[in-house]
């Protein structure tokens, strides 16, 4: 089957612009493993800057950020704090248990975001038999829990329950700069609280590759041991590095976009027959909906819409999200939330 002309699956799924594209074949390149990639060391200190923290590294993939962070900042048998829709649960292969040799405890937040006193109560009261409980993560936003947006008091208050305790916080930033858009806070304001966080650059931002994970010098220079072990020098990486740059230049501010379109798709398809739209708001870029009272499972309908050059992801057996990112206009949300009102109007006839 050809590829699909409106890709919703995913923010990953945006590819460099001409801009893009002639800003990484311009860029200054040396040994990033050296120090020597200038183009590497101006992202780096970019976004240390952006974020307000003391040094920063490029990683390949935000992945690799939560796991370096982990494995820096816990021991085997530590305890992670973290909602249970968190991308270190659910996405990362069991990394956290597999490299750091740590555990997480789950906490039932709404929408992927907890309370204050939720993070207190998971945390585990020192005893020999017991796990240490040692990092808060927050995911920004929290994907699966439906793009959300945490507010920025509520993660200063889950920071203040983190210093009493003396745990670190870290935050999966993976779109951070949806919610320093949407929420019209700085994303050196939402990190503040964070002993390590990271953003993404290949999601929203719309880079090929790469991420930059940050935090205090001594915490860098670890994972940058880490990064080593990993197997994850990249030598000449500037030439992807300068995406990076470009997009912090030009990428940030046009994410309203997508937010507005992630809107429109919402109210375009909320009165559609068997569709449930997750009515407690759309935050940013993603729209979460349910399809079981089409009749269909969320794998058909994703099939049916291929067949209309549409893809949008299945969440889960019935549950489907749909992304919006810079490679869909509002003339495509349109012709999608079109193409899906075709497809649960067919198969309501045929019931």
């Amino acid at each position: 089957m050809p590829s699909p002309r409106i890709d919703l699956y995913s923010d990953t799924q945006t590819r460099p612009t001409k801009g893009m594209r002639e800003a990484m074949a311009n860029a200054e390149v040396g040994d990033e493993q050296r120090g020597e990639d200038p183009s590497t060391n101006r992202l780096c200190e970019m976004t240390a800057e952006m974020l307000g923290k003391e040094a920063a590294v490029f990683m390949p993939s935000g992945t690799m950020c939560n796991q370096i962070a982990i494995l820096v900042q816990c021991n085997p048998g530590d305890d992670i704090i973290a909602d249970k829709t968190a991308h270190i649960i659910n996405s990362e292969g069991g990394g956290p248990a597999v490299f750091a040799g740590t555990m997480i405890r789950p906490v039932d937040g709404v929408r992927g975001i907890f309370e204050p006193d939720q993070a207190e109560a998971a945390i585990r009261k020192a005893r020999r038999h017991a796990p240490r409980s040692r990092m808060i993560a927050i995911e920004q936003t929290a994907n699966s829990g439906g793009g959300t947006v945490w507010p920025l008091e509520q993660i200063r208050a889950v920071g203040d329950v983190a210093q009493k305790h003396g745990l670190v916080m870290h935050m999966d930033g993976a779109r951070l700069p949806n919610a320093v858009v949407a929420a019209g806070v700085s994303a050196r304001d939402f990190a503040e609280p964070f002993d390590s966080l990271w953003i993404d650059l290949s999601k929203g931002l719309g880079c090929p590759v790469g991420a930059v994970l940050a935090g205090s010098a001594d915490f860098i220079e670890q994972a940058w041991q880490w990064k080593q072990r990993m197997g994850g020098a990249m030598r000449q990486s500037g030439v992807i590095a300068a995406a990076g740059i470009y997009a912090l230049k030009n990428n940030v501010e046009r994410l309203a976009e997508d937010h507005a379109n992630a809107k429109f798709f919402a109210e375009s398809v909320a009165n559609l027959p068997g569709i449930k739209v997750e009515t407690d708001g759309i935050d940013s870029n993603m729209v979460f909906f349910d399809v079981s009272e089409t009749g269909m499972t969320a794998a058909q309908v994703h099939e049916r819409l291929l067949e209309h050059g549409v893809r949008i992801g299945e969440n889960n057996h019935m549950r489907m999200r749909v992304v919006t990112h810079l490679d869909v206009t509002r003339e495509q949300i349109t012709e999608a939330a079109e193409a899906l009102r075709s497809v649960v109007m067919e198969a309501s006839r045929a019931a």
